[in-house]
């Protein structure tokens, strides 16, 4: 899913709050689904990617966008603050 497609779907999705059609925890469903959806199918022709955290529970399912995998598991460890200092990383394609 491109830019546009996932900034349309969270659109959708609000608008549909907006107008009494879906409640605060379907909204805030389909809005994960379609930022978990950009983020796991990110491609921008540029070499970066989707990474995932494995093999702590403090790692586990974070999922960055980086160019590699040494910059994914800084990046990773950034937004996990109890990752320990050797994870593994999985590219996500």
């Amino acid at each position: 899913m491109d830019r546009i497609s996932a900034i349309r779907n969270v659109e959708e999705a609000l608008r549909a709050f907006e107008a009494g059609e879906a409640d605060l925890a379907a909204t805030e469903e389909r809005v994960l689904a379609a930022l978990r959806t950009y983020a796991t199918e990110f491609e921008d022709g540029s070499g970066l990617g989707a990474y995932v955290g494995r093999g702590a529970e403090a790692v586990e399912d974070v999922v960055v966008i980086a160019s590699s995998p040494a910059e994914a598991r800084d990046r990773i460890a950034d937004h996990a603050p109890a990752a320990p200092s050797s994870f593994d990383v999985e590219r996500l394609d």
